[in-house]
């Protein structure tokens, strides 16, 4: 059997409604007063009244960051870092989408150190520890509330990851209720996006282990039975919450066995062309899966399958093919952009693209089949 180390959030609380009960967290912590991280449109949406009625409940003070946007830059976060301190804040909760509790998470750990954001970005580069935090996705995409990773969009509209334990929260709260009026084309991209860290976690090249293909192939499972309902029935709460729990578990084996080439051609398109993330995964997602196809065919014969049933019985060559026409025609079955020229990308726009793939060594390091540049390039080509 393989050494491998695993890693994930200490609590989670599943329940819809839970939100209500993140002031009676925060209290239990010992906070007094926190950060409340998020996004004008939740706040506007009502999605955070019930979170804030129960700090307030609980009697915990509250300092709202509400300018958080998509891809958070770096200038960003670090002034509501300075908001935070100046407030002296004791916690941090973070309801929202991912770019939100990316930047909670950060928050959370810069507000108690000295040390510049700059020396974090890498592996296990963070030193110390930080704030309670609590996390409540309102989104079913990014697992951002179970891994120890936070994504952030330099001055040079480069993608950087800042990835450490310190970063996992105290308290992941799946709620049903923030993502019931999601609409169907965010629903859908967030849940391929899940998806992405999923297949992803179960092909990657360093640092697969049990746990994580065991958690990935149940939130396939979940995503692939769930996807349509909730873009179709948005109201089917039992089909948010399973949502739910699919994204996360894949986030949990994503955080232990690392993305790859999707996310390393993904984020250039939201550097650059602020493509939302979700959506920048599914637009390559069935171009890198057919590149990679040589490399995976075994991993994606056991999980296409869950994903697709009607791949049930089917030869190994022709499951790892079903995967990718599956995944081409899911974005137009749920209402989505699927092409990159649908997004504003054009044909001299790809030679950067790929040169700014080819920057996210992290991440393809743990791809199944090496990429090269000119793979990248054919690849963009083939999505445009």
């Amino acid at each position: 059997m393989h050494a491998f180390q695993f890693q994930t959030t200490k609590s989670i609380l599943c329940e819809v409604g839970a939100t209500a009960k993140i002031g009676n967290l925060m209290a239990e912590m010992g906070c007094n007063k926190i950060a409340f991280v998020t996004d004008k449109m939740i706040l506007e949406l009502g999605l955070a009244d019930a979170a804030l009625g129960g700090l307030k409940a609980a009697g915990v003070a509250v300092h709202i960051i509400d300018d958080v946007v998509a891809d958070p830059p770096e200038a960003m976060i670090l002034k509501a870092v300075e908001e935070a301190k100046a407030e002296g804040v004791d916690g941090v909760v973070s309801v929202g989408g991912g770019s939100s509790l990316d930047t909670a998470k950060l928050i959370a750990v810069l507000v108690g150190s000295n040390q510049p954001i700059e020396e974090m970005y890498g592996v296990g580069l963070v030193k110390g520890g930080r704030l309670p935090l609590v996390l409540a996705p309102t989104t079913a995409g990014t697992g951002s509330e179970v891994t120890p990773i936070s994504i952030v969009t330099t001055g040079t509209n480069e993608k950087k990851g800042v990835v450490s334990p310190q970063l996992l929260p105290d308290w992941a709260i799946l709620d049903a209720e923030l993502t019931v009026g999601l609409p169907a084309h965010v629903t859908a991209a967030t849940g391929i996006d899940a998806m992405v860290h999923a297949i992803e976690a179960f092909t990657s090249k360093h640092k697969k282990n049990i746990v994580s293909d065991t958690l990935a192939r149940e939130a396939l499972s979940l995503l692939g039975a769930n996807i349509h309902t909730a873009c179709t029935q948005g109201e089917d709460r039992d089909a948010r919450s399973n949502m739910l729990l699919g994204s996360m578990l894949a986030g949990m084996a994503f955080a232990n066995a690392p993305v790859a080439a999707v996310h390393a051609l993904a984020y250039p398109l939201g550097g650059h062309f602020h493509v939302p993330h979700g959506l920048s995964n599914a637009l390559v997602l069935p171009y890198v899966l057919d590149f990679n196809m040589s490399a995976a065919t075994d991993q994606y014969a056991e999980i296409g399958p869950i994903i697709f049933p009607a791949l049930v019985g089917k030869s190994t060559d022709a499951i790892g093919e079903g995967m990718v026409e599956g995944f081409k025609a899911m974005g137009p079955e749920l209402g989505m952009q699927s092409k990159l020229a649908e997004v504003g990308v054009n044909h001299n726009n790809l030679p950067m693209l790929a040169e700014d793939a080819m920057k996210q060594t992290r991440l393809l390091v743990n791809n199944p089949r090496e990429m090269t540049y000119e793979a990248a390039l054919a690849i963009y080509t083939a999505a445009l």
